[in-house]
């Protein structure tokens, strides 16, 4: 299971770090992802890190602004966003693969586990 939390309501500009914490489970050989979900669009990607091999993807959207890593002692995947804008207000969930696709092309349906979301407010 994946628990994702640190959202909350942040000022322009601000930064945030989102954790994702899995229990009772090993990732390796997964992809753990942060995709969001703002109101009236569709869920998109964030971010992404290979749990194995530690690669990196990042949206365009976030790319130079954000900083996905992982702690393997505690079993958990963070995202850091800086440069926050009123855009990035969204839902944000964490959620795992064993998909080899580019998670930068691939839609929410390459995922098997999800979290429960953590809402990110961006006020301007």
């Amino acid at each position: 299971q994946l628990q994702a939390s640190g959202g909350g309501l942040v000022q322009a500009g601000g930064s945030l770090r989102l954790s994702c914490a899995a229990s009772a489970r090993t990732f390796r050989g997964y992809v753990m992802g942060w995709l969001r979900q703002a109101p009236g669009k569709e869920r998109e990607f964030v971010a992404a890190i290979n749990w194995s091999t530690g690669m990196k993807y990042y949206a365009d959207s976030v790319k130079g602004r954000s900083t996905i890593d992982k702690d393997n002692a505690k079993n958990t995947v963070y995202v850091q966003i800086g440069r926050l804008k009123p855009e990035d207000t969204a839902v944000y969930y964490c959620a795992s693969t064993r998909s080899l696709r580019d998670p930068r092309n691939s839609d929410s349906s390459i995922y098997e586990y999800w979290g429960q979301g953590t809402l990110v407010t961006v006020s301007s």
